[in-house]
């Protein structure tokens, strides 16, 4: 199983002084707190597929450590967990629950990007989706980005509504990785329903930086994209 110490003294084993600067590239969460290691994401991933069986308790000690690589494990062993076809429903009850409540500590576009999608998405896709319009009104930007890329659980069903309604909410976010997020996962959405995508765009041309809009209308026609374009 492991423990939180356990992993910690694996990647503080293979930190890497003069990696630190490549590393802290990736982490834009903004808290001064945050420490880089030096550990690249590469070995940071097969080192949390060790600890896989890693019980909650000791994940969430790991989302208090101060080190950027540290979380990343957390989050990497969540995502692991929440991937398995038998798991326990419980069991991803409380990796839904842990990820809501420490999302102060998933302040990284990268931490959202890695878990969103199997922790939040997968344990929604048969319940009550509201959490996800709450979390697209909140303060915080990774929230903000959770509530979007978590819908990926529902597009690779073919579902593409909340997705899009998501996007409506944050089309005129400030924050540089939600308008990503709008770009990347609304383009997705429309590998299914181009004609929904299509009326998105139109609908909040005004609303879009034209990076997202471009983003977004990547594998439509030259014309359509042309008719998005802000004079």
């Amino acid at each position: 199983m492991g423990t939180a110490s356990e992993l910690v003294a694996a990647l503080e084993d293979i930190a890497d002084p003069e990696d630190v600067d490549y590393v802290a590239r990736f982490y834009k969460g903004g808290d001064a707190a945050t420490e880089v290691m030096g550990v690249r994401m590469p070995k940071v991933f097969p080192i949390a597929k060790q600890f896989v069986s890693m019980h909650l308790d000791d994940v969430a000690a790991l989302l208090d450590d101060d080190r950027y690589e540290v979380r990343m494990a957390a989050v990497a062993i969540m995502d692991f967990q929440a991937r398995r076809k038998k798991l326990d429903p419980a069991h991803r009850k409380a990796l839904f629950d842990l990820y809501l409540h420490r999302h102060d500590r998933l302040n990284n576009w990268d931490f959202v990007d890695r878990a969103a999608p199997h922790v939040i998405g997968e344990y929604l896709v048969d319940k009550d989706r509201s959490v996800l319009h709450r979390l697209a009104c909140s303060d915080d930007p990774s929230a903000r980005r959770t509530a979007l890329v978590a819908t990926h659980a529902f597009i690779k069903r073919g579902e593409v509504g909340d997705t899009f309604r998501i996007a409506e909410v944050l089309a005129a976010d400030r924050d540089d990785h939600v308008q990503k997020a709008i770009g990347s996962w609304v383009r997705e959405a429309g590998k299914r329903d181009e004609t929904a995508l299509m009326e998105f765009l139109s609908r909040n041309k005004d609303r879009l930086p034209q990076t997202t809009i471009t983003a977004a209308a990547k594998h439509l026609s030259q014309e359509v994209k042309k008719g998005l374009r802000k004079r």
